[in-house]
Order: structure tokens, then sequence, then C-alpha cells
């Protein structure tokens, strides 16, 4: 059995922001080939997958690589309950309960896991290599489950709100601002669209017994040419996070609605919605198993890209939500040790493919 603090710390030691993951997946390649003797291992760009056993329900555990940059005030640490490194919660506390996996299979009847490590998902959608892992390989087609170990602080997180975003681009026209009527100042029209924005209250549905909610915002904007003209063009990025079961063409046409005649919306990034498997068997077994709580994953996840092949997925892992993409980032020891323990017993469960119907 693996030191689980030690290998999050292995983990964070090892610098991976999106675009980087190349060292990390050469990293955890050799780990693998080296304490996992008889996993079938293959690699697809800067992603990895590992299969381990050869029956029962199939069962994917999905982990990214990547992290976003963040500033940490010391090295890699231990203090108190808590490990001190860039990824922490987000999401190498994941990663480090799959490697203890790939390590020790927990079940006596060895149950058919794959374990995918994946890079770029903190960057756009379109360029996430778990679209190229699935692509890939073949053997992920026939998977039963996916359970992606995001932080969730040990709760079970099911669906997930579907995102775009679109640059909104308000046009206007350049003058001296001396003599301002002989322009048209985009920065003043889009106080049209700001106000509309900034009036828009959460859209909630429940879903499953889960309460979503529906929300737009602006989250950027940028314009104007110089302190003395008119601008003549502003750029806002609408963000448009919308319900499991909306698709990407619907949503479009939401965010559409909402800008109106106020300026040209071009989309930049879209991701698909994905509704909670609460009735899966697999999600009962991981409810029994003992998670923290069960909620609505208010945000975007791969569980949508494994929906869209027809695999039932869920969130699941340690490390806390607050943290992700924090200065200092951290995450719980005492919490990393108490996922492993859930996700095992979930496992074994799990393997008694003869009390599922899937």
């Amino acid at each position: 059995m693996v030191n689980l603090p030690d290998t999050l710390a292995w983990l964070c030691r090892i610098p991976s922001p999106t675009g980087e993951e190349g060292p990390i997946a050469d990293a955890v390649s050799v780990w693998l080939e080296q304490n996992a003797k008889s996993a079938r291992i293959r690699r697809y760009n800067n992603s990895l997958v590992c299969e381990l056993g050869r029956s029962g329900p199939h069962i994917v555990l999905a982990g990214h690589l990547d992290t976003v940059r963040t500033l940490h005030d010391g090295p890699v640490r231990i203090e108190g309950d808590r490990l001190y490194g860039c990824g922490a919660s987000d999401m190498k506390a994941g990663l480090a309960l799959m490697l203890a996996i790939a390590s020790h299979n927990p079940c006596a009847d060895p149950l058919r896991i794959t374990l995918v490590f994946y890079a770029a998902e903190e960057g756009p959608y379109a360029t996430n290599e778990l679209e190229l892992v699935l692509e890939s390989d073949p053997t992920l087609k026939s998977a039963d489950f996916a359970l992606c170990l995001e932080p969730t602080d040990n709760a079970l997180q099911l669906g997930c709100a579907g995102t775009l975003h679109a640059q909104v681009t308000i046009r206007g026209k350049s003058a001296h601002s001396a003599r301002p009527w002989e322009g048209d100042n985009a920065i003043h029209k889009a106080a049209v669209l700001l106000t509309r924005l900034a009036s828009i209250e959460p859209i909630w549905k429940e879903i499953s017994g889960l309460r979503f909610a529906q929300v737009t915002n602006a989250t950027t904007i940028s314009g104007g040419r110089g302190r003395n003209v008119i601008p003549d063009a502003i750029e806002l990025n609408v963000n448009h996070r919308f319900l499991p079961g909306v698709s990407v063409d619907e949503a479009k046409l939401q965010l559409e609605s909402i800008v109106s005649s106020c300026g040209e919306v071009r989309f930049v990034d879209l991701a698909p919605s994905a509704l909670p498997f609460r009735d899966n068997p697999l999600v009962q077994l991981l409810i029994d198993a003992g998670v923290r709580a069960v909620e609505a994953k208010q945000a975007w996840t791969d569980v949508a890209r494994f929906a869209t092949r027809g695999i039932a997925a869920a969130n699941f892992g340690p490390g806390s939500q607050s943290q992700a993409h924090q200065r200092n980032e951290w995450a719980s020891v005492s919490q990393l040790e108490q996922a492993n323990s859930l996700l095992r017993s979930w496992l074994c469960a799990c393997s008694q493919e003869s009390t599922l119907r899937l």
C-alpha cells in the first residue's frame, strides 16, 4: 500500500500547469510501470490509460494531471492536517487515490478498473485531452460507470451544469473625447447589456431531488483606444451556466436572447451539461458506502463528456472545493485517508456484479 500523503506531496512537487503536462505524465507512467505490475498502460500524447482487472462492472476512475498556475509562499509541505502544494486539492489528491488503487486492487475478485490520467482539463473544452483518450482508446467504450475524482470535500456530486463562453462585441464610433457628439461611445452603450445582466436572477430547477441554478454573468471587459478617444468597440466575455438537460444549442439561443440587439455574439467555448444518474445502482452503492453528502454539481466537470457517450458518471473526491485555484492551496490529509477508505469499500461492493442491473 502506498503512503497517501507522501504520494500526494510527490505529485505536487512536479509542476504541471496546463500545456506543460509532459513531465508529470512521464513520472506517473514510470510509477505505474514500477508499482502496478499487472497493469496494461497506454499513452495518448500527455494522457495515460491504465487497465486493472478483467471481470465485473467496468469502472473508470478519471483525474486530470494539469493545474492552474497559483502562488505559494513556501515549498510543498505538511503542517498539521494540511498538505500545501499547487494542485493539492484540484486535483492531485484524487490522482493520489488513483495511484493507491493501481498499486493495490482492493477487491478479492479483481474488478475491471480503468484509470485515466489526462491533460488539459483546466483549458478550453475543445483541447481537453480526455476527448482524445475517449476517441482513441477502444476499451473505454465498454465502461459501465465513470467517477471523476474532482474535489468535492468527500461529497457525492451528481450531474453538472453546462457552460458556454461568448465574446460579445458592442460597436460605436470613435471621436475625440473633446467632441463626443461626433462619435458613438461603445462603453456607454454597453450599460444597457450590463444592466440587463446584473438584473438576471438565478433560475433554479430541481432534478432528481437536487437543486441546480442557471446563471449568466459578464466576467471580463476590454475596449477603448486611448484616454482622449471615444471608444468605437468594447468586448465582454459572457459566461452562461445552463441547467442539466438543456442542450448546447438551446443554451446558445438563451444567451443570444439575453444579448438581443445589444451586440454581436461569437461563441468561444461550449461544454454540455449532464443529468444526474441518481438511480444508477453504482451511484446507490457509492451513497451506501458513506459519502459525506449527496449534492448537485453547480459547475462543469467531465462527467458531461462521459454522459454524452452514454456512460453514467458522477463526481467524488477528496480536496476542498474552496481551495481550488487558490494561493497556498492545500488538501486535508485526514480527508484524503477517508476518501481512500470509502472508495475502496465502494469498489469492493461494485465487484459483486450479480447484485447489479446495469
